[in-house]
């Protein structure tokens, strides 16, 4: 019945624009046409339905929502907290599913990358973080959290980013999985280290190191060879990203007074974070070009070495001190979302990109 509505519709609007002749009142009669559809397939249960999906399933769109939701809704992170790590353990096994076991039966082609992806991730970013935070950050909590930031591994997202944005896919997998197996040792040392054993109990951070590294690796190449990996699939970038939802909610919402009552405070973590992505980054691309490195490992470079786990950083921020300290890692996230679709533009308007 919808269709025979939609059709006479149709066949009713030709005959009229034919004997309408002022363009305005054709545009007023083709628009009121456009409402008239979507009026249509609404009760046909079909575009908006569609959009929706795409919507709920879009990792700008999720990222977005969760830092609204948070600041304007922030009540209800002190019930989310309780499950940020859980969420986190799943958002890690489901994000490093796609790595194959078999790439560590040629442990000597892997080296190069491997080393690769932890000297972008700690010495490179790392330090820049380090030293912009200790000139720039003077409050204690927001100096641990930046700790935090610069000692977890880059985030899984470089590996899909890499395909985006035309990287080198092995490089980017393989020096991702590089940083994660080095961040078993090389996180809990720099933060035991800078932080102090007084701040950070080490029991709890080995701990939470299992649960979030350690374990996920394991699980996801169970789940990879006992087949379990193909059912997951399909649902596995919609249940990362609302993953990161709750973490992000978390975070943003238990600190949004910071963010509504004192906004200017947060100006020198704004600075660290474009100083770790804009500014290194194009450094990055720069030293790439001078070297004459494979565009496509150079961009591989670039994510590398300006992208950081803050879901992970700001998990344990909330684990090991305060939502203060996880305020760092919120902050990057923004930046990190923004530097992203600033790479995507970029590449569409540089032929060397």
């Amino acid at each position: 019945m919808l269709n025979s509505v939609q059709h006479l519709g149709s066949s009713l609007l030709g005959e009229i624009l034919k004997q309408v002749q002022d363009d305005t009142s054709k545009r007023n009669l083709k628009h009121l046409w456009i409402g008239f559809r979507w009026i249509i397939d609404f009760l046909k249960g079909k575009a908006p339905m569609n959009r929706l999906k795409r919507l709920l399933r879009s990792r700008d769109f999720i990222l977005i929502l969760g830092l609204v939701l948070g600041l304007a809704w922030g009540h209800g992170a002190r019930w989310t907290s309780p499950l940020t790590l859980p969420a986190l353990a799943v958002a890690m096994t489901l994000s490093v599913m796609g790595i194959p076991g078999a790439i560590f039966r040629s442990p000597r082609s892997l080296l190069g990358p491997a080393l690769s992806g932890i000297v972008m991730s700690y010495p490179v970013l790392g330090g820049v973080i380090l030293g912009a935070s200790f000139f720039l950050i003077g409050e204690r909590s927001l100096w641990d959290g930046f700790v935090l930031v610069a000692a977890v591994p880059p985030g899984v997202a470089v590996i899909p980013f890499a395909y985006l944005l035309k990287g080198n896919g092995f490089f980017s997998l393989v020096a991702t999985m590089g940083a994660y197996l080095g961040a078993l040792v090389i996180t809990p040392l720099m933060a035991l280290w800078l932080l102090g054993t007084a701040s950070v109990d080490p029991a709890k951070l080995f701990v939470i190191m299992v649960e979030l590294i350690l374990l996920p690796l394991v699980v996801s190449q169970v789940l990879v060879r006992t087949g379990a990996s193909k059912r997951i699939e399909p649902l596995k970038g919609t249940v990362t990203n609302w993953s990161f939802f709750l973490v992000i909610y978390t975070i943003v919402g238990l600190n949004r007074q910071v963010f509504l009552d004192n906004p200017l405070s947060l100006l020198p973590v704004a600075a660290v974070a474009v100083a770790s992505t804009f500014l290194l980054g194009w450094a990055i691309r720069e030293a790439g070009k001078a070297l004459r490195v494979e565009p496509g490992t150079v961009t591989s470079l670039v994510l590398l070495g300006t992208i950081k786990n803050y879901g992970l950083a700001g998990g344990l921020s909330l684990a090991l001190f305060s939502k203060d300290t996880a305020v760092p890692a919120t902050v990057s996230t923004i930046f990190m979302t923004v530097y992203i679709i600033w790479l995507g533009f970029q590449m569409k308007n540089q032929k060397d990109y």
